[in-house]
């Protein structure tokens, strides 16, 4: 191994140590970005809100990874937005930018040649812009209608070069204007469904209890009903069986787990009728609610059966952890 190499080596104790103060450097930068943020994000977000176009979004190098980024989070929070080569926007894709649209522009320095070129086409054809920019007095910050503050004292690369704190700064700036203007929208949970169709938080999103519930052969009962009855029925309809009135009104509930207990409490259980040791008042899903919620529910409380009510109280339905489980939306 060359002396070089070895001067360069860093691992045991000596990277641990390293690793957390790149960590320890990019939390104070942020804690600072979050200082100094003020009127110029407040002014960007109104400029978004207020859009009746698209969020264009623009960088080169490692402040356009961070610029995709940034577009990409603000479309799937509702908010319409393209990134934008600078270099390719000045060869034929400023056709894609419309005079309703705003811009967001990013570079550290401010002074890109190619982010500072765009603006220029950018202010000609009536757009509204925004600096993303570490440099609040550059030329980019002063000739756009809004400012976001992402300077940095150093770089976490030891020769503070290596964009790291500041694509950092300028990564959660993106984040927090995307979160404020979907709150300023009311986006809803829903709506991120929408955008989200496919995978595990489609499902988590848009599944909903009436798509997993039985409704078939319900496991109910009268009140009257004697323990016998109820106890053929708890074998044969996965352990919970749902007490009701003649309207379907929901009165209780008796499980597998009630029926252990009265045993060991009752000389003859048999007798018992269902009334008399039900779970009076029992906790319910609704038809409509979202399958992740009733979920977290049941985990909650120990729950593996609950019936489903509609809004009279009419029991429609009975959901089990184990069919939402195997239905991916735990």
């Amino acid at each position: 191994m060359s002396a070089a190499h070895e001067a360069t080596t860093v691992s045991g104790p000596d990277a641990i140590t390293l690793g957390r103060h790149v960590v320890q450097m990019e939390a104070e930068a942020l804690a600072e970005v979050g200082r100094r943020l003020g009127d110029g994000f407040a002014r960007a977000v109104d400029l978004i809100a207020a859009s009746t176009g698209r969020v264009i979004v623009a960088g080169v190098g490692k402040s356009g990874l961070i610029a995709r980024k940034i577009a990409a989070t603000l479309t799937s929070t509702g908010t319409p937005a393209s990134f934008l080569h600078p270099t390719e926007g000045l060869h034929g894709d400023l056709g894609m930018v419309g005079p309703d649209d705003v811009a967001v522009l990013l570079s550290k320095s401010g002074e890109s040649e190619e982010v500072v070129t765009l603006l220029a086409h950018l202010k000609r054809f009536g757009v509204r812009t925004i600096a993303l920019t570490g440099a609040p007095q550059s030329t980019l910050a002063r000739e756009c209608d809004a400012v976001l503050d992402a300077w940095v004292r150093e770089e976490a690369c030891p020769h503070d070069l290596a964009p790291t704190t500041s694509t950092t700064a300028a990564l959660a700036l993106g984040d927090a204007l995307a979160v404020v203007i979907l709150e300023r929208k009311g986006f809803r949970r829903e709506d991120f469904a929408r955008f989200h169709p496919g995978g595990s938080l489609g499902r988590k999103l848009l599944t909903r209890v009436r798509d997993l519930m039985e409704t078939d052969r319900l496991p109910v009962l009268p009140p009257t009903a004697p323990m016998r009855e109820v106890i053929v029925l708890l074998a044969a309809r996965r352990g919970i069986v749902v007490a009701t009135e003649a309207d379907q009104r929901l009165l209780g509930i008796f499980t597998a787990g009630d029926f252990t207990r009265l045993m060991q409490r009752e000389p003859e259980p048999f007798a018992v009728p269902l009334a008399r040791v039900m779970t009076h008042a029992p906790r319910t899903a609704q038809v409509e609610e979202l399958a992740s919620a009733v979920v977290y529910r049941m985990e909650q409380f120990g729950i593996m059966a609950m019936p489903v009510t509609d809004d009279q109280g009419r029991v429609v339905g009975v959901v089990h952890l184990h069919d939402l489980m195997r239905a991916g939306v735990a």
